[in-house]
């Protein structure tokens, strides 16, 4: 009897060693962590020289550790910084690519103009002679006011291809009677026939249709650009709220202070842990992607025959055969202004010069397409391919900063950090977004409070991509305060963690309790002191009693 019950008792001092993650006998030595802890920059004063109880601990598991509450709450606040490093890097890195796209179809769009308006000049000169030159002003005036509009300035592209038709034909009847004496009272009442008298034929309504419907389409693309890019350098920004600090603590050093340096997270643990972070932001897909898609209908259209290069390379041939129009019928335009206007008086000298106007003369821009075409085709397929590999940006960023951190190879799922020691993470893998969070087993997050920044960013998205539909169809945008445009009285406030915290919350809050999991306990098992360590112990104790009782 005696033998029995002291192999009972040593087998029950053998458990209860081998259970606990630490011998209560000699406690494991902390110099490993007190190295890795001041590397990060932070002061060894107050920390232990070996383990402790963990009871202080409310993030880490409260088994023996080398953490102090102190550590704790920095290491905490460390993982929050990091990886909201890691986010606005990822985030700069996109900014680049968008940046890039932008400063490429914007240049090229000005070299285009650019070049038009020099061969406008050259050939100009040569073919209208006075006619031009000395009221070179009004196609100036035309170029800079199509340069203002690609670079997103307030102005009305349909005002501005009117006054120019409009000015136009004031210059050409006043050249044309050079005879008369006309005034500004005159010339107004000419410039309004505009309309009734087509003096430019279909050519001026032509080009007015594709000139508008091209420069459309270019700033709005250019716009949606320069959005995307505010988009994520504003999202980018937003701070990871408390809940999440908590979860990524526990997942990245929460390992160091159980003794685990080595362990790295499970990959499904590290997925959750992610998506619960930063659900609010994978809520921008559906617009994102979205635009994106617009984007790549409407960089279509700038390629091919009627192109955004042959339409602005085209304009001083078009606008010359308007004028040529004009001039071939001039006689016919003068008597139906002189009927509409009044007629005019002789100046007391006259001018007698002769081929006033050029005769059967075309002007034919020089042949720059093939080069710009190519040039444009190579902008067009290269910024396709980028704003296709932009689209799943937002609902991949969990599995992109969590795979340079992720255990792998051979048995790693069942070696790997669960968020309670080295072992198999049983839990699924939840969706994406805020919706999908409410049964999330790693973050806490009240789905009824969104994130009012990215609200706001969503709404912008979908502002830009109605504007971009626009422009496929030809309508003129306005692009005035594109930033402000989902904010408003009436749109929320953002807070600080600290304040939103003493709001009420439909969540349960984050206490020094043991938690309750929707999951099997294996990964959310909390060893709250070291009496647990002998339970093993105390239940072979009561069997062994047990069976002794049976045996009298």
């Amino acid at each position: 009897m005696d033998s029995f019950m002291v192999a009972v008792l040593v087998l029950c001092s053998l458990t209860a060693t081998a259970h606990g993650d630490k011998g209560t006998s000699k406690a494991r030595s902390c110099s490993d962590i007190r190295h890795f802890y001041s590397g990060k920059g932070f002061s060894l004063d107050g920390i232990p020289q070996s383990e402790i109880s963990g009871e202080h601990l409310h993030i880490c598991p409260q088994g023996y550790t080398c953490c102090t509450s102190d550590m704790e709450d920095n290491l905490a606040l460390l993982s929050r910084g990091e990886m909201e490093g890691l986010l606005k890097e990822a985030g700069r890195t996109l900014q680049v690519s968008l940046t890039g796209q932008y400063k490429a179809f914007d240049g090229y769009f000005l070299e285009l103009l650019n070049s038009s308006a020099i061969t406008l000049h050259e050939t100009f000169t040569s073919t209208w002679g006075l006619l031009y030159t000395q009221n070179s002003q009004v196609f100036t005036d035309l170029y800079k006011d199509l340069r203002l509009y690609c670079r997103g300035s307030n102005i009305n592209l349909e005002d501005v291809l009117n006054e120019f038709w409009s000015r136009l034909l004031e210059k050409i009847f006043f050249h044309a009677n050079r005879q008369y004496s006309i005034g500004d009272d005159y010339l107004e009442c000419v410039s309004k026939q505009l309309e009734t008298l087509h003096p430019f034929g279909e050519t001026s309504r032509d080009l007015k249709m594709k000139v508008t419907r091209t420069f459309v389409a270019a700033r709005s693309f250019v716009q949606g650009l320069v959005v995307s890019g505010e988009v994520v350098r504003k999202v980018s920004q937003v701070q990871l709220s408390q809940e999440c600090m908590r979860a990524i603590m526990k997942m990245t050093y929460c390992p160091h202070c159980r003794g685990m340096a080595s362990a790295r997270p499970c990959a499904n643990y590290c997925s959750n842990v992610l998506k619960g972070c930063l659900a609010n932001q994978a809520d921008l897909n559906t617009e994102w992607r979205h635009l994106a898609e617009t984007m790549m209908q409407v960089a279509g259209r700038f390629d091919g025959p009627s192109g955004v290069d042959v339409v602005v390379l085209s304009l001083p041939s078009r606008i010359s055969e308007a004028m040529l129009t004009m001039t071939d019928n001039i006689e016919s335009i003068n008597s139906k202004l002189f009927q509409a206007c009044g007629s005019l008086r002789e100046k007391t000298s006259s001018s007698t010069e002769a081929d006033v106007f050029p005769k059967d003369e075309k002007t034919t821009a020089e042949d720059r397409s093939a080069s710009s075409a190519n040039k444009l085709g190579r902008l067009v397929t290269d910024v396709t391919v980028r704003l296709r590999d932009m689209q799943p940006y937002w609902i991949s960023l969990p599995k992109m900063l969590c795979s340079d951190r992720v255990a792998t190879g051979a048995g790693a799922e069942d070696r790997c950090w669960n968020g309670m020691t080295r072992a198999r993470y049983l839990p699924e893998v939840i969706g994406d977004g805020l919706a999908s969070q409410i049964n999330n087993p790693e973050v806490e997050i009240d789905i009824t409070k969104p994130d009012m920044t990215i609200r706001q960013q969503i709404m912008q998205l979908k502002i830009m991509t109605h504007r971009l539909k626009n422009a496929l169809n030809g309508n003129d945008v306005d692009f005035q305060d594109t930033s402000d445009d989902a904010s408003g009285s009436g749109s929320g406030s953002i807070c600080a963690d600290e304040i939103c915290s003493r709001e009420p919350r439909l969540v349960v809050p984050m206490t020094e309790q043991a938690e309750v999991y929707p999951y099997p306990p294996e990964n959310k098992k909390v060893v709250t002191n070291s009496s647990n360590h002998s339970l093993p112990c105390v239940v072979t104790y009561l069997i062994s009693l047990l069976v002794l009782l049976l045996r009298r």
